[in-house]
């Protein structure tokens, strides 16, 4: 299914969005009487969501070769609603997302970099990378659950 960076990176800022509509529904559901319950859910959903693409971001901009500054945006580009689809469409008309998974050494002396071993080691076994992409993800969640909502109750 994510075969190739971009197919992983465009699920994930559809998704980012999708739950920012969740979030805004639930807040204006809230605001004409509904129980304040559906904004938790609401958050929660989006929370979640976004910080696996900020993860994936991540992984992309590795895998990429992008410049700090552009990573920092594709994973900022989150906090405002909606605006992960037209990140990612510059991203990809710029050809930032195009190429494969880097899965072995090249000549590049990037590829030797300690960070770039280990990133080919969990690309080449995507089922333990998912695995601790989804554990290092939930554990963040739960501490942010654990300190509190944005803002405070």
């Amino acid at each position: 299914m994510f075969r190739s960076p971009d197919r992983l990176f465009r699920v994930l800022a559809i998704a980012e969005a999708i739950t920012w509509t969740i979030l805004i529904a639930a807040m204006i559901a809230r605001a004409v009487g509904a129980p304040g319950v559906v904004v938790t859910v609401g958050g929660g959903i989006h929370g979640f969501v976004f910080l696996a693409y900020a993860a994936t971001a991540i992984l992309v901009a590795l895998n990429q070769r992008w410049h700090i500054g552009v990573g920092a945006l594709a994973v900022v580009s989150a906090v405002i609603p909606y605006a992960t689809i037209p990140t990612e469409i510059w991203l990809h008309r710029k050809g930032r997302l195009a190429g494969a998974w880097r899965l072995d050494a090249t000549e590049d002396p990037r590829d030797r970099r300690w960070y770039d071993r280990l990133m080919r080691w969990f690309l080449r076994r995507p089922w333990v990378l998912a695995l601790l992409l989804a554990v290092g993800i939930v554990a963040l969640y739960v501490i942010l659950l654990l300190i509190g909502p944005p803002g405070g109750k």
